[in-house]
């Protein structure tokens, strides 16, 4: 190193920064998809998926089941659906998502829809302005495990108090290859949004 120019060392000084940083925001979206921390709250918001005319994707049924046993253990006394939808669809993510769930044996004044937003940041926003017109502050989210930081960020961002309850189902966990892709996805995702608190998310995600 004392061969090195003041140049050369301030690279790889900055280099060794950025490494740290991505394995440390790794580190925290592994570490808290393995969390459930479920707590009575005033609702569970389960967040969007890809919907196919009216019939939830396997990803989001997954959450959708996860949310109904969570409703029916007496963790909250509503379920919010969120997401909007595309050009040339007739559902939105948020009605197919309530139908689902009541075809499942949820109320349906249990149930209520923020059909908004393409992506997480934009529903949880929503959500929030809900929750502010109902008198309600917590929530717990239901998502993908390695969706799970990112969505409780965002979410206390808007003024939720949020905690996160991740659905152990579905296509998202089933093999290492998958998990670590996701990982690998979340956190860039992750770290664009604490850099810009914009929205990553694209529309023809599977994750929303």
């Amino acid at each position: 190193m004392r061969r090195l120019g003041w140049p050369t060392r301030i690279l790889i000084g900055g280099l060794l920064m950025v490494v740290a940083v991505v394995g440390t925001t790794a580190l925290r979206v592994w570490q808290v998809a393995r969390i459930d921390d479920q707590q009575p709250a005033d609702a569970v918001v389960v967040l969007g998926a890809a919907q196919y005319n009216g019939e939830p994707s396997a990803i989001l049924a997954s959450r959708l089941r996860h949310a109904a046993d969570l409703y029916s253990e007496g963790l909250a006394p509503r379920i919010v659906t969120v997401g909007g939808s595309q050009n040339g669809d007739r559902y939105t993510e948020a009605e197919a998502s309530r139908d689902y769930l009541i075809r499942r044996g949820v109320p349906a004044n249990a149930v209520e829809m923020v059909p908004e937003g393409t992506d997480t940041l934009r529903s949880l926003e929503a959500v929030a302005v809900l929750a502010e017109q109902q008198g309600w502050e917590t929530a717990v989210l239901v998502s993908d495990p390695w969706h799970s930081l990112r969505a409780r960020t965002m979410a206390r961002d808007a003024g939720l108090d949020a905690w996160t309850s991740p659905t152990r189902s579905g296509p998202i966990v089933q093999t290492r290859e998958t998990q670590l892709r996701y990982i690998y996805r979340e956190t860039g995702a992750l770290l664009f949004y604490e850099l810009t608190h914009a929205p990553v998310d694209t529309a023809t995600s599977e994750v929303g």
